[in-house]
C-alpha cells in the first residue's frame, strides 16, 4: 500500500535522532521530511538520494541551499524546467516547468547515507509519487540508490534493471527510466560526472519527452 507524503513522519529511529541533533545545532534549520517540489501532473520526475545537510535539511526544498543542486537547477533552467538558474532559499520565486524533484529518502541522513531499512521505509512515499504521475512521463534517477529506489517502488526486479550512467530503461507502459550519477560535490570534482554528461543527460530527456507528446 503506497502512502501520501507525510511532513511529521517519525518512522526511523536513527533518522529521527540524528534530525533531532542537528535541530538543536541549528534551530533554524528544516530538519523535517523534505516534500517533493514542483507540480504533481508533471510528465518529468527527478529523484535524488535524500536532502543534504546544509541545503535540503537546511532549506526545506530538494537541492536548494547546496553544492549538489548548483548543476541540477542550471541544467534545469538550461533545458527548460524551470524559470531560474540557481535555487537560493524556498521563498526565491524559483519554479519548476514540466518537472518534479523528490528523493528516495525524504529525511537527512548520517554521512548521507541512509541504510537499507530506512531505503524501504521511505519507498512506498515514492511509490506513491510513481503511481500519480501522467503517461508518458520520464524519469531520472541521479546515482544507483536512487535508480534502485525507482525499481523497487515499481516492484520490478533489480537484475532486469541495471544502472548506469545514460542508461535508459523501459518501466511501465509509455514510462521510460533514465540513469545518471548524482551531481555531488565528489562526482564533479572527480569529474565522474561533468556538465557535459549532465547535460546530454537532460537533452535525452527533453527528446522522450517531446516524442511523447508528437
Amino acid at each position: 500500500m503506497t502512502r501520501s507524503f507525510d511532513p511529521d513522519c517519525r518512522s526511523c529511529p536513527r533518522l529521527v535522532a540524528f534530525l533531532d541533533a542537528v535541530k538543536e545545532k541549528n534551530p533554524d534549520y528544516h530538519c523535517r521530511p523534505v516534500a517533493p517540489f514542483g507540480d504533481k501532473a508533471a510528465r518529468f520526475l527527478i529523484v535524488g538520494l535524500a536532502p543534504g545537510m546544509h541545503g535540503a535539511n537546511r532549506t526545506g526544498r530538494p537541492f536548494t541551499g547546496d553544492h549538489a543542486g548548483l548543476l541540477l537547477y542550471e541544467t534545469l533552467h538550461a533545458y527548460g524546467f524551470s524559470n531560474r538558474a540557481e535555487a537560493i532559499a524556498i521563498d526565491d520565486g524559483l519554479e519548476l516547468i514540466d518537472c518534479r524533484i523528490t528523493n528516495a529518502v525524504k529525511c537527512l541522513p548520517p554521512d548521507n547515507k541512509p541504510v537499507g531499512a530506512e531505503i524501504n521505509s521511505c519507498n512506498n512515499y515514492l511509490a506513491n509519487e510513481l503511481n500519480l504521475m501522467p503517461e508518458n512521463s520520464v524519469l531520472l534517477a541521479l546515482g544507483g540508490i536512487a535508480h534502485r529506489a525507482v525499481i523497487r517502488a515499481m516492484s520490478l526486479r533489480q537484475t532486469d534493471f541495471p544502472f548506469g550512467h545514460a542508461a535508459e530503461h523501459e518501466i511501465g507502459p509509455g514510462i521510460r527510466l533514465l540513469d545518471s550519477y548524482h551531481c555531488s560535490r565528489y562526482n564533479t570534482n572527480t569529474r565522474r560526472l561533468t556538465d557535459e554528461m549532465f547535460r546530454s543527460v537532460f537533452a535525452r530527456a527533453k527528446e522522450l519527452l517531446a516524442e511523447a507528446a508528437s
